[in-house]
């Protein structure tokens, strides 16, 4: 990693012209284009090499929560996840952006209890949950909100479980502490890029910049990771697999990933990220995709992600899941149909 926040700025002005953003989604009401989302996708393969693009390969991105299996390399690297018997439910938890449902925040509560830890302990700030029932019961309750509801406990609880093993100091999402310097290192490997500085994510913890193409190499190289290869392959088998045997802990109902590894006809791994940011794993056709939305919209990085899956062929157009993501209906209040949405044609 070359340097800080104030790189990511000058990242993109080196190499001479850019290629600029596409088109993705669209918007229509009634006979009229209303909006449009643009942004830049990449497929690898398992070579690293490029399979499809859509826009700007190297444009310079901060891949937000989709790296989340980046992050949890070392943890199962190091021994960590064995020597506290982690299962593959908290595997998946380490790489989620979850809802804060019950099922979420009892899981996570449980792994720090085992730890000999607590809330306290964690680093990510306090967060409304995002799971109506869990919102509803802190309003009338009148408590506020703490740090296991943020959406990201379940990845600083892998932080700390990598940090008991290592026997680091409290404050695991400096830059410089052994924590984020695996995380730097296992980053740059499977991007095979080194990053040229990072941004603090929501979650306080650093957020390593690549480019497009960069990260859907990494994927490409989950997908293609096989278990007993080396010590790092097979901690990318363990992460994909309890990801995709545990789609509810990594996001929650009514979520794109959730819903899409549902949907599926053969098993994928899906991961979101703020910011438009999407990144799928598909192991059996050892691809890997990154997308980035410019304007960091969810609904156009929804849209596209599942668009992509369908030209893959790993998803059924007319899937109830497929259509509520891809081509929603746009209703008004009262229930008339107002317009749609769809993905470019470009993508499919």
């Amino acid at each position: 990693m070359k340097g800080g926040i104030g790189e990511i700025s000058r990242v993109r002005e080196r190499g001479g012209l850019m290629t600029a953003s596409v088109l993705m989604t669209e918007l229509w009401r009634g006979p009229l284009l209303e909006s449009m989302h643009f942004g830049d996708a990449v497929i690898c393969d398992a070579s690293g090499g490029i399979v499809d693009a859509w826009g700007d390969p190297q444009k310079a991105i901060l891949p937000r929560s989709a790296v989340k299996m980046i992050q949890a390399l070392p943890m199962i690297e190091s021994g960590a996840a064995d020597a506290f018997g982690l299962s593959d439910e908290r595997l998946a938890l380490a790489c989620a952006s979850h809802q804060a449902a019950h099922a979420h925040t009892d899981r996570v509560t449980a792994w720090l209890g085992d730890l000999g830890l607590a809330e306290p302990d964690l680093r990510c700030g306090p967060q409304m949950p995002h799971d109506r029932q869990a919102f509803n019961e802190l309003i009338i309750s009148g408590d506020k909100p703490c740090q296991i509801h943020n959406n990201c406990s379940g990845k600083h609880s892998g932080f700390l479980t990598l940090n008991r093993h290592l026997g680091g100091g409290p404050e695991y999402i400096e830059i410089d502490h052994p924590v984020q310097k695996a995380c730097l290192e296992a980053f740059e490997s499977v991007t095979r890029e080194d990053s040229p500085g990072y941004g603090i994510d929501g979650c306080s913890a650093p957020n390593f910049i690549t480019t497009l193409h960069g990260m859907a190499r990494a994927m490409a190289w989950f997908a293609a990771a096989t278990e007993g290869a080396d010590v790092r392959q097979t901690a990318a088998v363990r992460l994909r697999n309890a990801m995709m045997a545990h789609p509810l802990l990594v996001a929650g109902e009514k979520r794109a990933c959730t819903e899409l590894m549902r949907a599926v006809s053969e098993p994928v791994a899906l991961k979101t990220g703020a910011e438009g940011v999407f990144a799928a794993i598909l192991p059996t056709l050892r691809l890997g995709i990154a997308l980035k939305i410019a304007d960091g919209t969810t609904r156009a990085s929804n849209c596209a992600i599942a668009a992509l899956l369908v030209r893959i062929g790993v998803l059924d157009p007319d899937h109830p899941t497929t259509i509520k993501f891809m081509t929603p209906p746009i209703k008004s209040r009262r229930g008339f149909l107002a317009g749609h949405m769809k993905p470019a044609d470009t993508l499919l």
